[in-house]
């Protein structure tokens, strides 16, 4: 589904992120792994052996608009183009309103929502010149209905699904598809952090009868990136079990 393409995925040395990373390169993609650092990056790589030579690592700081857009030169130059951007790094917190700090409030910021700005504008000026693309952003189940403790994180995510569809409004003269899939209750890190008996309260309302895997969300990253989704833009996908929370 996504043959001759190049992708890059931030986020990309575990979990969800690493999901993606397998799933673009199981459909003919060329992929460029980011994390944020490099030794989670090399280490991500050697389980991606069987692709060498369609796969590489890169560890810019998101927030640094002169790092990423000479790493993702790098990829362009390395591959031959930037297709589809996957903006997956993310941040979480359960902290109380009553102890949130602003350092760690601006931490959240940074990584969910000023990351997803600066490495969608650099992607964005190579698929333009390339003639079009796709950007998919991770937003959240939360981003629609709020959590009960850490506001940080649910504020982002409303504001990536706000940014998403703006930024689709003012690229589709671009060619340029901006989406972002909103997943529910997955069993990644993140949510083995939670206390159990949020997991538990959350995972009652999903009527699908369980959690979602890492492969489900991966898979409409997938749809997203590839053609078949060539009149979608505008568009938070939830990947939830129509879960409520």
């Amino acid at each position: 589904m996504l043959k001759n393409k190049t992708a890059v995925v931030t986020g990309g040395t575990r979990g969800i992120g690493l999901a993606i990373v397998k799933k673009y390169l199981e459909n003919g993609a060329s992929v460029a792994l980011s994390g944020s650092r490099q030794e989670t990056v090399e280490k991500a790589l050697e389980g991606l052996a069987q692709y060498k030579d369609r796969v590489m690592g890169i560890w810019p700081d998101l927030c640094d608009p002169e790092g990423v857009a000479a790493a993702f030169a790098s990829v362009k130059e390395r591959f031959g183009s930037l297709d589809i951007l996957a903006n997956n790094a993310g941040v979480s917190s359960r902290t109380s309103l009553y102890d949130y700090t602003l350092e760690e409030f601006s931490k959240i910021l940074d990584i969910n929502l000023k990351a997803v700005f600066v490495c969608s504008q650099a992607a964005a000026r190579i698929m333009k010149e390339q003639g079009g693309g796709s950007i998919i952003n991770t937003s959240s189940m939360v981003g629609e209905y709020g959590q009960p403790s850490g506001c940080g994180y649910p504020a982002t995510k409303f504001a990536v699904n706000g940014l998403t569809r703006s930024l689709a409004r003012e690229l589709a003269k671009d060619q340029i598809r901006v989406n972002a899939v909103a997943p529910g209750v997955t069993r990644t890190d993140m949510v083995a952090a939670l206390p159990q008996e949020m997991v538990e309260r959350i995972s009652a309302g999903i009527p699908l009868g369980r959690v979602g895997e890492p492969e489900d969300i991966a898979n409409a990253f997938l749809f997203l990136a590839s053609d078949m989704a060539s009149y979608v833009t505008g568009l938070t996908l939830r990947v939830d079990g129509a879960a409520m929370v």
